[in-house]
Parts: structure tokens; sequence; C-alpha cells
């Protein structure tokens, strides 16, 4: 079906077909009367009559202050001479309310039960409270602060106590590693430096590395390099790249909306 087929030709002209603007350009208008700012020629059809055209004007300042009002007021009716006519005025206003009379309660208005201590007597009843602050001069001690003496020790009172022994720690005095002499030891004394009485050393110090100058740049080695893709000096074959399909009939893609 591929190799039979054939274009269908349209069986009148469309305009699709017509790629010229038409006849909207350089084309001046019959109505109106325009003027461009830049050249001040007029745009209007030579072959077409002019009409007169009129403009508005400004409105002018005033060259005397008009303080009186004018007819634009509106007198009441009633306003007279000497002043209003003197004729009653009515208004209208709400329905007003009924005077209540007074209603006496009946005997189920009243909870007598609901009186309290005010109308019958009642047992005493008492509240639990929290516990008050003492005063900051009550000093009187609580039974805690007191204590037994002790019944065990050379400190009980109407009792006899046993002896008593304790172990101390042993004694330098009188002991076979007591210093009698007390001449002090070989640690007791500081090393001298040997720099002050004898031939100072020499004395030598770490510095850090010092590098040489040179060209710290980087240079490209032979993989950043590539001959095959130079056409300079070469042919090259022509190439090619597969478009889209287009219509003359496709209408164009609109995306701003017409206000």
């Amino acid at each position: 079906m591929g190799s039979n087929w054939q274009p269908t030709r349209p069986r009148g002209p469309i305009a699709a077909m017509y790629h010229s603007p038409g006849p909207k350009y350089m084309v001046p208008g019959s109505t109106g009367h325009t003027q461009t700012f830049a050249t001040g020629a007029k745009k209007h059809d030579p072959t077409r009559k002019l009409a007169p055209a009129y403009s508005f004007g400004i409105r002018h300042n005033k060259y005397s202050n008009d303080c009186s009002p004018g007819p634009g007021y509106l007198v009441p009716s009633n306003i007279l001479r000497q002043g209003k006519d003197g004729t009653p005025h009515y208004s209208l206003y709400s329905r007003p309310k009924d005077i209540t009379m007074f209603s006496t309660p009946g005997p189920g208005a009243y909870a007598p039960e609901k009186s309290g201590r005010s109308a019958s007597r009642t047992a005493p009843a008492y509240s639990l409270s929290s516990r008050t602050r003492g005063f900051k001069f009550d000093n009187t001690p609580a039974p805690n602060a007191y204590s037994l003496p002790a019944v065990v020790g050379p400190k009980a009172v109407g009792k006899t106590s046993a002896p008593n022994y304790s172990l101390t720690s042993r004694q330098k005095i009188g002991s076979f590693h007591e210093d009698l002499q007390k001449t002090p030891g070989p640690g007791t004394y500081r090393v001298t430096d040997p720099n002050i009485n004898r031939g100072r050393a020499p004395l030598y110090s770490m510095t850090g590395r010092n590098q040489m100058p040179g060209d710290t740049t980087k240079k490209p080695g032979p993989g950043a390099h590539s001959p095959e893709k130079v056409t300079m000096h070469k042919l090259q074959y022509p190439q090619h790249s597969f478009g889209i399909r287009h219509s003359e009939y496709i209408a164009p893609l609109i995306i701003d909306p017409v206000e």
C-alpha cells in the first residue's frame, strides 16, 4: 500500500496555500483622523473624502469665585419666609410592651430544705486543713532531736565499762628503719648541666622543607588529545540528521491566550 499512495488534490484553493500577508499592510484607513508623531504624516486614504474632525478641549479655570449655591439644592416645602409653617409632625414607633402585674410566688417556689443552718439546728461540722507554719522564734526541738546515751564503750552513763584496746600504726622512732644520721641520699641533689662546667656542644634545630621554584601548571598528557577528531586538514564526510515532518496546513501552537 505504501507504493500505491498518491497525494490528493484539493477541490479548490484554501488559505493555507497562500503565504503572502495579503492586503493588510501599508493600506491607510478610511475612517478617523490619525497622525504619526514621528513624521507628522496623516494616515488617511487619499482616495476617500476626509470629513472634519473635532476634538474636546480642556476645562478652563474660573476667573471669579462663584459662591452662590445655584438651583442645585432642594428647599423643603414646609420652610417659609418666617421659618417652618408649624404643622404637627408624626412618627411611627413600635408597639409598647404591656405592663405586667406582679405575680405572687406559690408554695412550690420555695425550698425550705435548702435553708441550712439559718433556719434549723445542725450538728457541728469539722474540716481538715493544712498544717500551719510554725513561728520563726519557736525553736522547740522535736522528739527525734533527742538520743539515748550509749551503753557500750567508755562513755556509758551509770554502767561499768570494760577496758578498750586499739591498734595504731608502726612508729619510726626506735624502729629498725629509723634514720639516726639524717643524711640526704643521692636522689636529693640535682644533676648539673654539663654545658655549665664543660664546653658547650653544638645545637641543631629542624626547620620545614623548602620546595624548589618551578612551574606548577598542569600539562596535558598523551591521553588528553584526540587526533581522530581533527578535521581542519583532512576531508570530512557529510553528516546527516533526522528531522521532524512538517506540514503546511498545520495550525501554529498558541500558548498565550488572547485577551
